[in-house]
């Protein structure tokens, strides 16, 4: 096969930037949980709606990258691109995982000296797969299948839903997909009303899968779709104007409370499925104004996956401190939450350009 035929097409940059600003803002969100007592009263409350917006960048992406190759691009092809992409900050962000796991003793896990080491080696050698790890195998005792990395859990279903587009959905017309998204953005509406919310997918139960995979088919397939329909215009100021939408949607306070559960779960549905794809296309739409702007976006972008996978890891230093530290406020502890953010956008940063970017270019290369 010519190499050239699957060349990587230019990028959206405004996209790029708007993953970067989600990026942040998840990371903002973790550094914000350990002050509540649960999903009614955190204070960066819908951040977890920023992987759903993930994956509906995801299947955009994935749509605009990949449909028009597939006449001559084989399922292998398309596989071995996407573990060239994805799997090199999975091991990283695992690694990371690992390396700092016997340090993070604290009340919340109190266990964690007594894991035995082949266990924790077990644990991140499942973990360098990205497949879950049973509950039998929860070394932290959060009932997460990624006991290392805890985001772990949305690369899970990210595979799972590029698995099925190379497969199957790939080949739907634009009717069976709408029909498709339809019927998923009725599931999605159904799991956040009856929940109060979209939140969770992460541990191996069959609740939690239902949680996950429903969170992952319409945000994914709508990008796709979003893909094969939308026709871009030319918006100015889309950059700002957009990045703010997302901020505003993420940061809203919770909605309705523990008596009207279901008004905060009529919002999660709104966001995914009107407002993301509405974001998304304006910043399909848009153009950078200025080089500067360019830059920014290209440098969030650059940024994005690897902040993702990398902070999690600093994050449990981040936790236990505070939960050994009882009674500590946000305004107590802003600086170190501070440094843990800094400190993962220069890790990310340091990943991308001497880590991530010459394993993928090395994988390349080898898998060609």
């Amino acid at each position: 096969m010519n190499n050239n035929a699957l060349a990587t097409k230019p990028h959206y940059p405004i996209l790029d930037g708007l993953r970067g600003v989600a990026a942040i803002i998840v990371v903002t969100f973790h550094l914000a949980e350990p002050f509540s007592t649960s999903n009614l009263d955190k204070m960066v409350n819908h951040g977890y709606l920023a992987v759903d917006f993930f994956f509906l960048l995801s299947g955009f992406v994935i749509g605009y990258a990949y449909d028009d190759r597939w006449p001559r691009m084989s399922l292998g092809s398309f596989f071995k691109r996407r573990i060239e992409r994805l799997q090199p900050l999975v091991i990283l962000g695992m690694s990371l995982g690992a390396i700092g796991f016997y340090f993070t003793d604290s009340t919340l896990w109190p266990l964690i000296h007594n894991v035995p080491f082949w266990r924790m080696l077990l644990v991140l050698l499942i973990g360098y797969t990205i497949l879950p790890v049973p509950l039998s195998l929860d070394i932290r005792g959060w009932q997460e299948m990624h006991p290392l990395n805890s985001v772990g859990w949305s690369l899970f279903f990210e595979y799972l839903a590029n698995i099925l587009y190379a497969v199957w959905i790939r080949k739907f017309s634009k009717t069976a997909l709408s029909i498709f998204v339809g019927l998923a953005a009725i599931a999605l509406t159904h799991l956040a009303i009856t929940n109060g919310d979209v939140s969770g997918g992460w541990t191996l139960n069959v609740e939690q899968v239902r949680i996950g995979l429903t969170r992952t088919m319409y945000p994914f397939f709508a990008g796709l779709l979003l893909s094969r329909v939308a026709k871009p215009t030319r918006i100015i100021n889309a950059f700002f104007w957009c990045s703010l939408l997302v901020a505003i949607v993420l940061y809203m306070p919770r909605i309705g409370g523990a008596e009207q559960v279901w008004l905060n779960g009529i919002y999660d549905a709104v966001c995914i499925i009107i407002v993301f794809p509405l974001i998304v296309y304006l910043g399909a739409s848009g153009v950078t104004s200025t080089p500067r702007e360019n830059r920014i976006c290209q440098f969030l972008g650059g940024i994005s996956y690897p902040l993702y996978m990398v902070h999690y890891p600093l994050v449990y230093f981040y936790v236990a401190w505070i939960s050994n530290h009882k009674g500590v406020t946000l305004g107590q502890v802003w600086p170190y939450a501070l440094l843990i953010l800094t400190s993962s956008i220069i890790l990310a940063y340091a990943a991308r350009k001497w880590y991530d970017e010459p394993v993928r270019q090395w994988l390349r290369k080898k898998l060609a």
